[in-house]
């Protein structure tokens, strides 16, 4: 069973980069068909996918956060990695990492496997 497990800081300074690590067990990042995505919830406001790296190590990020995000992985520990540069107030979201072989990459839907979410606060 693929299991996810985001870790991260929970609180960010303002214009600070927010680095969180996706942990992926039972299932390895590298499959064949397979993506794995950042995905976020602010306040108020529903789920909204980030960006997505491939099983062969392609990314795709959301066009409105392509300037501050970069998506990367490190396939011996099976982990993939967001980075959000310039974080702002309006950055403070619950951050989830999902996988899967879904029908469209860039959705909240589809994905099969969602980590637990973690609480990232960006504040002074």
């Amino acid at each position: 069973q693929v299991q996810l497990r985001e870790s991260g800081p929970g609180l960010v300074k303002p214009s600070q980069t927010l680095n969180l690590t996706c942990t992926v067990s039972g299932g390895s990042i590298t499959t064949n068909y397979y993506y794995w995505s950042w995905i976020r919830q602010t306040p108020g406001k529903g789920l909204e996918w980030m960006g997505a790296i491939a099983y062969s190590g392609t990314t795709y990020i959301e066009p409105s956060l392509k300037s501050r995000t970069s998506i990367s992985r490190d396939t011996s520990k099976n982990q993939f990695t967001l980075q959000l540069s310039s974080v702002t107030p309006e950055d403070t979201a619950v951050y989830y990492c999902a996988g899967g072989s879904p029908a469209e990459i860039a959705t909240t839907e589809y994905y099969d496997y969602w980590g637990q979410g973690t609480q990232v606060t960006v504040s002074s």
